[in-house]
């Protein structure tokens, strides 16, 4: 069931139940972040393997002390001028965040999200929120509440619709697990150098194959159920087979063309809904070229090749 009251969305959360959330990232498949059972059935749900860590989202930085045993003071720079917003912090945990929620690892993945009514709903719990994107696992990222019901609506009682998802990709990710040598573990809605000009350089680790210590770290991820090919034109597959669903930007005809202007956020926030067109065309395979690799694209660039693996 699809609807706007976040009282609604509270009562059942509070039962133990799920709630898809908006973000200004993408849509979160939400539970109580604290109560293992609630966190077993996000896995469940979702079909997510339990070597993959969540992120827990919070309202307000009071919360650190409690799930965060430190909180480096590069860290802070970044959440005082950032949050809320698309940016996650990989800190050590404390012992109240169960280990299903880190997959066993000793530290866990924090955000405050940017979103109006998920912050209010949020202000409301006297509990963080567990929140993977709202999806079964390595499919293409939600970015509305009708991508949720199409797909996890008959496992969840609620969705709270808060509007199309403004950015459309997920946070960015960096660890702090070396204080003094942050490294960004996954590119999204912040870009490095927004990163960079506030604490200085950062490391980039952004893939781990079998042991992923944020999400988004598999190899295979954000990908469609048809074949998606990486090429340098959408169109170069049309040589071989003509049934093929094109992705592209720019001045070009495509079947979907993420920015005609060339704008990166704008093909930022195309990108997922794009990706479920195509899976939902009647074309048999999917074509799409990489973006320029700057700012969000090295974000979007990532999805790309992800979902091309």
């Amino acid at each position: 069931m699809i609807g706007t009251d976040v009282s609604v969305a509270k009562k059942f959360l509070n039962s133990g139940q799920l709630v898809a959330i908006p973000t200004e990232t993408v849509y979160g498949l939400a539970g109580n972040a604290l109560q293992e059972s609630t966190v077993l059935s996000i896995f469940k749900a979702k079909n997510r393997p339990s070597f993959d860590p969540l992120i827990v989202h919070i309202s307000s930085t009071d919360w650190l002390t409690k799930l965060a045993s430190e909180v480096p003071t590069k860290a802070k720079v970044l959440m005082d001028a950032i949050w809320p917003g698309p940016l996650t912090f990989i800190l050590p945990k404390t012992d109240l965040v169960p280990d299903i929620v880190t997959s066993g690892l000793s530290y866990v993945g924090i955000r405050m999200p940017r979103h109006p009514v998920t912050l209010s709903l949020l202000k409301n719990l006297d509990y963080p929120l567990a929140a993977p994107s709202a999806n079964p696992f390595s499919y293409v990222s939600p970015t509305t509440a009708q991508h949720v019901e199409d797909q996890l609506g008959k496992k969840i009682p609620y969705i709270l619709d808060g509007g199309d998802s403004t950015i459309g990709l997920e946070s960015t990710i960096i660890s702090f697990e070396n204080p003094q040598k942050p490294s960004i573990l996954r590119f999204g809605g912040i870009t490095q150098n927004e990163i960079e000009s506030l604490i200085g350089p950062v490391s980039i680790s952004l893939s781990n194959n079998s042991n992923p210590s944020a999400p988004g770290q598999l190899d295979k991820h954000y990908a469609t159920t048809k074949k998606t090919y990486l090429v340098n034109q959408p169109y170069e597959l049309l040589r071989f087979n003509v049934n093929v669903f094109c992705i592209g930007y720019g001045e070009a005809l495509f079947e979907y063309n993420l920015s005609p202007t060339e704008n990166l956020d704008e093909m930022a926030q195309q990108l997922f809904k794009a990706l479920r067109l195509a899976d939902d065309s009647d074309k048999t395979e999917v074509a799409i070229s990489l973006v320029p690799d700057d700012g969000i694209g090295k974000a979007i660039n990532d999805r790309i090749r992800r979902a091309c693996h």
